[in-house]
Parts: C-alpha cells; structure tokens; sequence
C-alpha cells in the first residue's frame, strides 16, 4: 500500500502552511523519510487542530480515536491524511500504542488536565511530542532502543520550549502547563494567574527553568543523531536547532512570554539549517559520546518499549480507555466507540 501523489500533496501543504519550523528542516530529508514524515506530521496536525480548535474538544478525540482505529483496519476515512497515514501504518508496522498515546495527551487537553509536577509536565510532553519522535524512528526503521531514547528527549525539549514560548497565550486560553508546584512555591494562586497572567519575576524564572531543561535534554538527544541512517542526520540536527532557537528568542526578550511571542524568521532558518550540514560532518568523524547509553526518561520509556517492537495491531491501551471513559462521561455518553478494545 502506498500513498498516492494527491494525498502527498496534501499533505504537504498542510505541513507548509502549519508547521513552518517542521517543513524546513523535512526539506533536508532524503525522500524516502520526508515523505511519510510529511504524512505523519499532517495527521498529527490534523489532530492537533481539531482538538485545539474546535468547540466540542471531548467530541474531538473520540472522532479521532475512531479515525485511528479506522486506519489500523485498513478502512482509513475517506480523507487525505487519513488515507495516506493507513498507507504508512501498514508500510512501516507502525505500533499502535505510538499514535495512541498522541490521542492521549490530546486528551489530557480535553479534560483540562493540569500538571502538579515537573515529571508530569515531561509525562504530558512524551505523548504529544516523544511520540511523534518515536514514530520518526519507525519511518527511518530505526528500532534501538538508545536512539529511541534520545530520540524521544528531543520530543521533550521540543515540547518543552513549545510551553515556555506560550505561556501567555495558554494562559489566556483557560490553560496552563507550567508545574503547579512551581506556582505555589513562589506564592502564585493558579486562579488569578489565569485570570490576570502577568509576567512576574517568578514566571520569568519559571519560563528559564523549562528552558533549562529543555536545554539538557536537546544536548542528551544529540548523540542519538549519529544512530539514524546517514541522509537523515542533517534533517534532525536542523529540527534540533530550529525548536532551540525558539527557546534562545525567548531568552533575548527577558523570558516574557506574557506580553510576546518569541518568532524566528527564514533568515535565522536558513543559518541554523547551514550549522545542521556542518554537524552532521563533524558528528560523523567524532567518538560515540557515552550518553547515548543513557536511561530513558522515566516518561518516556514505554514509548521506547513500544517503538522497539514490530507489532502493528493492538487494541487500544488501559490508559488511552480510561481517559476516553472520562471523556464520555464528561459529553453524556456519546461517541460509541470509545467503548471497544
């Protein structure tokens, strides 16, 4: 089963127009990974958006997960994303618990989950961001277990910058990512910062700290880069840089990301996909740095667990049906399906 030359463009498109950051640096991918990456990327902004957007959020991912189960049967919806990411389901062996734990932390969204601690925010973070990493891998048949690790820390980082960049905006929008241990301790009352967000001192050092961690975890990803197959190494080192830079913009304008939203413009892509080329040279004449071997986040690690395995059908995970099962309770029972296994 392949993905038809319309359902490509469409894809591409989408990606064009919604992923500016991600369709520069898929620009340096061989094609046998820029395209299904392509198609990845566009079902995950699909979903992405018709939570995010949408009025009916619970609705959402329960059309979602149906569409999902849909394109494990080999019956995709008739929809371009849909039908070009069953084509890659099945060309790839995709493991089903990938794209299932994306719906889940899509629907943490939905619910308004908030995340008390920093390892909660890492746990919310692999869902919506390692997963997609780990699902990288699988189109590159990449499957070790410590390039899928570090694969996955760059999901985090990536995440990680993305919640510091948006503070403000998620906060006027009724959500916050940021630890709510972090907020007591510096005597900030979840509500009225919703209500009022200001950038404070405290958030700023807040923003700083998921920067910081986001920082250790870019550098922790590096050494996976050697690990995947040679055309596709300057790709990811250029999405490393990117989503980096991101987080160095934050940094130039104070850490307020209340008032601002930290941009990067074409000019500062086009350097950061020159230094990519670069790294991917000096990488390949340097010693295997040791971290490489590091332990997964504990976060993270079923999605290395699940990603080291060719197993393409399952039914849906325990943790995917609880949250579901909320989600219905929430919307007075609609949306069937999100009963089956």
């Amino acid at each position: 089963m392949s993905v038809s030359p319309a359902d490509l463009a469409h894809c591409e498109a989408a990606i064009r127009t919604g992923s500016l950051s991600f369709h520069a640096a898929s620009r340096l991918l061989p094609e046998s990974v820029r395209n299904p990456a392509l198609v990845l990327y566009a079902f995950c902004r699909l979903a992405d958006d018709e939570v995010d957007e949408g009025g009916h959020k619970a609705r959402a991912v329960l059309a979602l997960t149906e569409r999902l189960d849909l394109a494990y049967a080999g019956r995709p919806r008739n929809a371009p994303e849909d039908r070009a990411f069953a084509a890659i389901v099945e060309d790839f062996e995709m493991p089903r618990a990938l794209p299932e734990a994306l719906l889940e932390g899509l629907a943490w969204d939905a619910v308004g989950r908030r995340y008390a601690t920093l390892s909660e925010v890492r746990a919310y973070s692999a869902r919506v961001a390692s997963a997609v990493g780990a699902m990288m891998c699988v189109l590159m048949r990449v499957r070790d277990p410590h390039a899928l690790a570090r694969a996955c820390d760059l999901g985090v980082a990536m995440q990680l910058t993305n919640i510091a960049r948006d503070v403000g905006e998620d906060a006027r929008a009724g959500r916050i990512y940021l630890p709510i241990d972090w907020l007591a301790e510096a005597g900030i009352d979840t509500a009225d910062f919703l209500r009022n967000p200001q950038a404070t001192p405290a958030i700023r050092r807040m923003v700083s700290r998921l920067l910081s961690e986001a920082d250790r975890l870019y550098l922790r990803s590096e050494a996976g880069i050697p690990a995947l197959p040679a055309k596709a190494r300057t790709g990811i080192w250029a999405a490393r840089l990117i989503y980096a830079g991101i987080g160095t913009q934050v940094r130039r304008q104070g850490c307020d990301t209340i008032l601002r939203r930290a941009r990067t413009n074409a000019v500062q892509k086009v350097g950061w996909m020159a230094q990519a080329g670069a790294r991917t040279g000096l990488s390949a004449v340097m010693p295997q740095p040791a971290v490489l071997y590091a332990a997964p986040l504990a976060e993270v690690a079923f999605l290395v667990d699940a990603a080291g395995r060719a197993t393409r059908a399952r039914g849906r995970t325990p943790a995917l049906l609880d949250v579901l099962a909320e989600l219905k309770a929430r919307e007075g029972g609609i949306g069937s399906g999100a009963q089956r296994a």
